[in-house]
């Protein structure tokens, strides 16, 4: 089955979960940069240098503001969706996500999340995005608006 899974009573859906197959060897630079670029393992060669690649277990998208991000034991909240950011990753494991904190995506394939450090990844680190809270959606004005923001200018 291409990954539905059923949330358990009480549980939040999994809308996406992958486990890192390979690290491109420019990752770490651009995980100091605060932007993590993730393909599935059957991406071309000239992307893998500084791609982060994977094989997904859980393809069911729909990726929101107010989402969690969870790369290993860290939780980041989603911010922003770019306009095409779910097509890219239901049909291409793609997935351009920036910790900046914005609540705009600055290009259409961006998902944002809460300004942090990003993780270290390597082979077996595990992505997983499932639903958030919909009372804690994450829209500019409500709910984790200020705790989002903190640090940003």
């Amino acid at each position: 089955m291409s990954g539905d899974r059923e949330a358990a009573a009480g549980e939040p859906a999994v809308r996406y979960e992958t486990e890192v197959t390979e690290v491109g060897a420019e990752v770490a630079a651009f995980v100091e940069a605060g932007v993590l670029v993730w393909f599935d393992d059957t991406a071309p060669e000239e992307l893998r240098w500084f791609s982060v690649l994977h094989r997904p277990t859980v393809t069911v998208g729909g990726v929101e503001p107010g989402d969690v991000v969870h790369i290993d034991d860290r939780a980041m909240r989603v911010t922003a969706v770019g306009e095409v950011a779910n097509a890219n990753l239901v049909s291409l494991g793609h997935l351009d996500l920036k910790a900046n904190g914005a609540f705009e995506p600055p290009m259409p394939g961006d998902v944002c999340v809460e300004q942090t450090e990003l993780p270290e990844i390597r082979p077996g680190t595990r992505l997983r995005i499932v639903a958030g809270d919909p009372g804690d959606q994450v829209d500019g004005a409500g709910a984790g608006h200020d705790a989002s923001r903190k640090g940003s200018t």
